[in-house]
């Protein structure tokens, strides 16, 4: 297929995507993987693939924005990056501080009220890097409108590590009752602000594992996964939409789910808990099958034939 007709059929087919899109997730989380592999297809040192992934980068930025997400996670340099050749690091460090800049200072960013953050252990990255953090942080603190987190020396077991530390200690020292510990106990000791819900984690480049990012906001959200071929430099927008199509079927399937099991329970229930099971199947009843739907006189059935009210 000659280029010209490659260009078109992807057009048409970005269109017919963005058509069938309805939903999007609020929080999306993305895993730049390939970027060596690219480069070393392409006869090239790694460092070149790092950098036109960040170019990808700032496409994935524009496009999360087009479709109205209001969190982008990029897992930029993990824990296990450190073991990485020294010249390697040397040049990731140098692109991080180039491209924190770069976003600080962009036309762009300060339009759309883009506030940049960095999660992680970036005491361990060299000053030079942490400079850039902080300048792209507090050139874009005010701005609430859309949240780049920037995953910096991450490592998603660590961090559950050292938030259940702080939690012991707070516990020993007596600062913290055991019996009022709760989720947002374990949040706050996670970062400095809120981190919504990962709704959505994307990861290029063919493996097909979360490699522990963000556990916390990811798995306990249960959050769609899409897995794609492409390496970073090559994600492009169709595969960006591909992605947002797979949250929304994830969705569809937990809405299914819901009225489904509220269904199943209805005539199982007490008067005290048939009223809440009634607003779920009410909620979800559309997204069942046609056939599966359940009229009134279903759902009253439901209601004489269940058991007394303790």
């Amino acid at each position: 297929m000659n280029r010209w007709l490659r260009e078109r059929v992807d057009a048409a087919y970005e269109q017919l995507l963005s058509r069938e899109i309805d939903g999007v997730p609020t929080h999306v989380a993305v895993i730049q993987d390939g970027n060596r592999r690219y480069a070393r297809r392409q006869g090239s040192d790694a460092t070149d693939g790092h950098r036109e992934g960040a170019e990808t980068t700032e496409d994935v930025l524009e496009w999360c924005q087009e479709v109205g997400v209001e969190e982008l996670t990029l897992y930029a340099f993990s824990t296990e990056n450190f073991e990485r050749p020294a010249e390697e690091r040397e040049a990731l460090y140098d692109l991080l501080c180039e491209k924190l800049r770069e976003f600080a200072d962009a036309e762009r960013v300060h339009e759309n009220g883009v506030k940049i953050r960095a999660l992680g252990a970036v005491e361990r990255l060299p000053k030079r890097v942490r400079e850039a953090v902080d300048y792209a942080e507090d050139r874009t603190r005010d701005y609430d409108r859309f949240v780049l987190n920037i995953a910096l020396a991450y490592g998603g077991r660590s961090e559950l590590l050292e938030a259940a530390r702080g939690v012991a200690e707070d516990v020993e020292s007596g600062a913290v009752d055991p019996e009022e510990i709760d989720v947002e106990t374990i949040e706050r000791r996670l970062y400095d602000e809120p981190v919504r819900d990962v709704d959505l984690i994307i990861r290029t480049g063919g493996d097909e594992r979360t490699s522990n990012f963000l556990p916390w906001h990811a798995n306990g959200n249960e959050a769609a996964v899409f897995f794609c071929t492409p390496y970073w430099p090559e994600f492009s927008k169709p595969d960006f939409l591909r992605g947002i199509r797979t949250y929304e079927h994830r969705q569809e399937s937990w809405r299914r789910t819901r009225a489904r099991r509220a269904l199943a329970l209805l005539g199982a229930m007490s008067d005290r808990e048939l009223a809440e099971a009634r607003s779920i199947v009410d909620r979800f009843r559309d997204s069942l099958p046609t056939a599966e739907q359940p009229d009134e006189d279903e759902l009253e059935g439901a209601d004489s034939s269940g058991p007394a009210a303790d």
